[in-house]
């Protein structure tokens, strides 16, 4: 009979190159933290096996859901997940037992020849499935004189950066952070600044769950969790929780940490909704005080919530079209 104690740990992943990439890191941290062999159990979710747009199928939850019945189930002790397609409401059978150091949270546009995205002609093609994206590309054109055309597409890396090695689109816009995690970040032409594309909210955050009742793993995965990563997801989430949109929402959230010495300090959280034309965009920004405990969560959620609040009084809920009541 194998012991409790050196039994390998099944961790759930779904299936594409990022996913087992992230997963292999995260494994590679529990084994190292356990000293457990951790295998990777290979679960397809419902996002991957639809050919829809992310938009259509409602984005939130169908990478996660196929993973978090596998856990209920006992098939598998913890999951990875890409925290930005976590839905924002944490059930209460499961344990987000730990919110890593975050990758960089920006986009990156990867064009044909090298080009910046001022650089693009007018009228270019740019790629991604994600209507933030569209909202605040086609809004940057917009602010330069010109014009880009914006094409939703699906697949995964190798597939969407395809699209412009074969010239069928000028660029891809994908986040750095999977990038980075597959080892392609170089073929990055620019990345994104905050000040004109913000990311998704928890862009780049990588989330480790299991179920409640595994209250002894869930302590030992704890020391996975970066408190400052922790805090500013926690805002983030908060404001897209707040303005009741999905990841598939055009909304995106970034917040920073400001430290004095050792200690955070201050906690800057910017939002932007907009529509997909680019047309509109409500961006709004609001600075508070962090507490020195890293388990007093109400100061970022406080922070998102009110900070949506003043995006919503400023026409906000007008551009995300259906809102759930």
């Amino acid at each position: 009979m194998t012991d409790s104690t050196t039994r390998a740990l099944r961790l759930g992943t779904r299936r594409s190159k990022l996913a087992m990439a992230q997963s292999g890191q995260v494994a590679e941290a529990v084994h190292a933290l356990t000293g457990r062999p951790v295998e990777l159990v290979e679960i397809t979710t419902y996002g991957d096996t639809s050919r829809e747009h992310l938009a259509q199928i409602g984005g939130t939850g169908v990478f996660v859901s196929a993973l978090r019945d596998a856990l209920l189930a006992g098939e598998i002790d913890f999951a990875v997940h890409s925290l930005k397609d976590l839905p924002t409401t944490q059930p209460e059978d499961l344990t987000l037992a730990a919110i890593p150091v975050r990758e960089d949270p920006r986009d990156a546009l990867i064009a044909r020849d090298g080009l910046r995205f001022e650089q693009l002609p007018d009228g270019a093609r740019v790629g991604t499935g994600s209507p933030r994206r569209m909202a605040q590309l086609n809004a940057w054109a917009r602010s330069l004189g010109r014009r880009v055309e914006t094409v939703p597409i699906r697949g995964n890396i190798d597939t969407r950066i395809g699209f412009v090695e074969k010239g069928e689109l000028d660029a891809v816009v994908l986040a750095a952070a999977g990038l980075t995690r597959i080892g392609r970040i170089d073929e990055a032409t620019q990345l994104l600044s905050p000040d004109v594309v913000l990311p998704a909210p928890g862009q780049g955050a990588l989330a480790i769950e299991c179920a409640a009742v595994n209250a002894d793993l869930a302590a030992r995965l704890a020391e996975l969790d970066d408190p400052d990563t922790r805090v500013a997801v926690t805002a983030e989430r908060s404001l897209l929780a707040a303005l009741e949109a999905g990841c598939s929402a055009p909304v995106g959230a970034l917040a920073d940490l400001k430290r004095d010495e050792q200690t955070v300090t201050e906690l800057h959280l910017r939002g932007v909704v907009g529509t997909t034309d680019g047309s509109t965009l409500v961006q709004m920004s609001t600075t508070g005080h962090v507490p020195a405990s890293p388990d007093d969560a109400a100061t970022p959620l406080n922070m998102g919530r009110e900070l949506a609040a003043e995006m919503l009084a400023k026409g906000a809920a007008g551009l995300m079209g259906e809102r759930a009541l």
